[in-house]
C-alpha cells in the first residue's frame, strides 16, 4: 500500500492573498491529484498546519481550499487522516480548540480527524500518528511515545537542532533521543526538508515567503511495506532570483505573476540595467524588488566613534552620518524614521 503525504498547506496564507490561493491550486490540480490518480493512491495523511492562522480563517480561503482539494479528495474516493499542527489549534496549551474540528465537518465521511496519539493500520504497517506537542499534553504524549511500539512515526514536532529554513536551525525545542526507539520518524512543521538519523522533517509543498526561494518544495510517498519515502517534486515555484552581473540571461517567461528580486553584483550599465527592469516588469510579476549591494554601509567602512547609543532614533541618525556615501543621508534617515515609527507601532502577538 503507498499512502500520500502532506503537510503544512497552510490554506489562507498571506491574508489569503489571490496570487496565493492560486499557487495552491496549481499545486494540487497539476501535481498532486493527477500523481495520487495515476498511480491509484487512496489514502491521504496531513501532518498538520492545514490552516495557516491560529485565529480565524476567511470565508474566501474556505470556499477556495473546498473546491480545490477538499472536493476532489472525495470525488475520486481518497480518505485523508490528519493531525492538528500548532496553526490549526486556537491556543497554544491546548489543541482542544482548533479549526480542523470546527471547519472540516462536513467532510467527516472521508477525513479522519486525529486528536489523541493513536496507532493506525495501514495495510501491514503500523504507524503512530500524535498531534501537536503543546504544554498541557506534554507529560502524556510524552509518556505514550515511550511505551509505543510502532515502527514508523508521523507528527508535528519541533525538534532542537534541525533546520527550520534552509542554514538556520531551531535552537530549543524537545530533544530528538525521545523518538529513537523508531525506525523512521516523518514530520511536518520546519518548512525546509532534512533528515538526521531516523528523523525526517518533509518540509512543505509550497513557497510562501522569501527564505523559501531555491528551496525544492515536495510531497512525499510512504511504501507501507518496503518504508521506502519517495518524495515528489512540486516544479511551480513563486520566488525567483534574477542576478545582474552587467547582464542577465534568466528565462523571464515564468516570472508573470510571481515574486520576483534582481540582485546586483555588478552594475556598470545604468542604462542597461534599467532595460532589464523594464523588460522584468513587462512580465507583469506580481511583485519585484531590487537589492543592490550596500558595502560603504558594513560595519568595518563606518567610522563607530561618532556613533552615539543614547537612544536608538539617535543612534540610527548616527550611524547614517558616519557612512561614507554619496547617497543622501536625509532621505535615508526619513526612511529609517519611518520604518521605525511603524516598527514600534506594531501589535506584538
Amino acid at each position: 500500500m503507498k499512502i500520500a503525504i502532506l503537510n503544512d498547506t497552510h490554506c489562507g496564507i498571506r491574508n489569503s492573498s489571490d496570487v496565493f490561493l492560486k499557487y495552491q491550486e496549481t499545486f494540487y490540480s497539476d501535481v498532486f491529484f493527477p500523481y495520487c490518480i495515476k498511480h491509484n493512491i487512496k489514502q491521504v495523511l496531513h501532518l498538520g498546519d492545514y490552516y495557516d492562522h491560529r485565529k480565524f480563517v476567511n470565508f474566501k480561503a474556505l470556499n477556495h481550499n473546498r473546491e480545490i482539494f477538499l472536493d476532489p479528495l472525495k470525488k475520486n474516493g481518497m480518505m485523508m487522516d490528519i493531525i492538528p499542527g500548532n496553526h490549526d489549534v486556537y491556543y497554544k496549551n491546548t489543541n482542544e480548540l482548533n479549526s480542523l474540528k470546527e471547519l472540516l465537518g462536513y467532510y467527516i465521511n472521508n477525513v479522519n480527524i486525529v486528536m489523541k496519539p493513536t496507532v493506525m493500520k495501514y495495510g501491514s504497517l503500523r504507524m503512530a500518528l500524535v498531534p501537536w506537542i503543546n504544554s498541557q499534553n506534554y507529560v502524556e504524549y510524552t509518556k505514550w511515545i515511550k511505551s509505543c511500539k510502532a515502527k514508523v512515526i508521523g507528527a508535528h514536532l519541533e525538534l532542537n537542532n534541525f533546520e527550520m529554513m534552509r542554514g538556520v536551525k531551531s535552537h530549543t525545542g524537545m530533544n530528538a533521543n525521545l523518538f529513537s526507539h523508531f525506525d523512521t520518524v516523518l514530520s511536518g512543521h520546519y518548512h525546509t526538508k532534512s533528515s538526521t538519523d531516523n528523523i525526517h522533517y518533509l518540509g512543505s509543498q509550497m513557497e510562501f515567503y522569501w527564505n523559501d526561494a531555491d528551496d525544492p518544495k515536495y510531497f512525499h510517498i510512504l511504501d507501507t511495506e518496503t518504508l521506502e519515502l519517495t518524495p515528489v517534486l512540486n516544479p511551480h515555484r513563486m520566488f525567483h532570483k534574477l542576478e545582474w552581473n552587467n547582464g542577465c540571461d534568466a528565462d523571464l517567461s515564468v516570472i508573470t505573476d510571481k515574486f520576483v528580486k534582481i540582485i546586483v553584483s555588478e552594475k556598470s550599465d545604468a542604462y542597461l540595467f534599467d532595460k532589464f527592469v523594464d523588460e522584468v516588469n513587462s512580465y507583469n510579476p506580481h511583485e519585484l524588488k531590487i537589492a543592490e549591494t550596500f558595502d560603504e554601509f558594513m560595519g568595518e567602512n563606518v567610522d563607530d566613534e561618532s556613533v552615539s547609543v543614547e537612544d536608538t532614533s539617535t543612534l540610527l541618525n548616527d550611524y547614517v552620518d558616519a557612512v561614507d556615501t554619496e547617497l543622501n543621508k536625509d532621505r535615508i534617515k526619513g526612511i529609517i524614521k519611518t520604518l521605525y515609527t511603524e516598527a514600534s507601532n506594531m501589535e506584538i502577538t
